[in-house]
């Protein structure tokens, strides 16, 4: 459970899965502190920053819970978990027994992405031990994401106007 509009859907056909099955949910969201893994090694795990960095990582998860199912809940048992640690390593861990199953969302990941941070789904369709079900992104968040970069190129070109309309204004103006 990252927050991601992705990672919503996820959750959503998550539950619809476990009510199929008559099983409990289990949504995890597995965080790095800043360094990653070898700078938390080198900190107490109680120390103030671990515990600030645990409580937000708590704090994200019940609000992606709130909006993903609201008041009414998933119609099943639920076990929220916060895992500190690289996301995939984390989810394989936990999703550790034959009959679980370990529902990811598989985002939209270009190039340069792709190069600069591991994917999630990959590591876990590779390394789990329990079926896994990736859920591609919606069609919905490729579209609020073709909104977003059309809004920052406006905001862009505005603020290029604005820099141009500054210079052509005399000083005691």
């Amino acid at each position: 459970m990252s927050g991601s509009l992705g990672s919503h859907t996820a959750l959503y056909l998550a539950a619809a899965e476990a009510r199929r099955r008559g099983a409990e949910l289990w949504p995890v969201l597995a965080w790095e502190p800043p360094g990653g893994e070898l700078a938390a090694n080198r900190t107490a795990a109680t120390s103030p920053s671990a515990l600030d960095w645990r409580r937000l990582a708590r704090e994200r998860l019940l609000t992606a819970l709130d909006d993903v199912f609201g008041a009414a809940g998933p119609g099943v048992q639920l076990h929220a978990l916060v895992a500190c640690g690289a996301p995939g390593r984390a989810l394989v861990g936990i999703a550790d027994r034959e009959n679980d199953v370990l529902v990811v969302g598989a985002g939209r990941r270009g190039g340069l992405r792709r190069a600069l941070r591991r994917s999630v789904s990959r590591y876990c369709l590779a390394h789990a031990a329990c079926p896994v079900l990736a859920v591609p992104p919606s069609p919905l968040e490729a579209e609020l994401t073709a909104v977003h970069r059309r809004n920052a190129w406006r905001l862009r070109l505005d603020t290029r106007d604005l820099g141009d309309a500054a210079k052509t204004v005399p000083p005691d103006a």
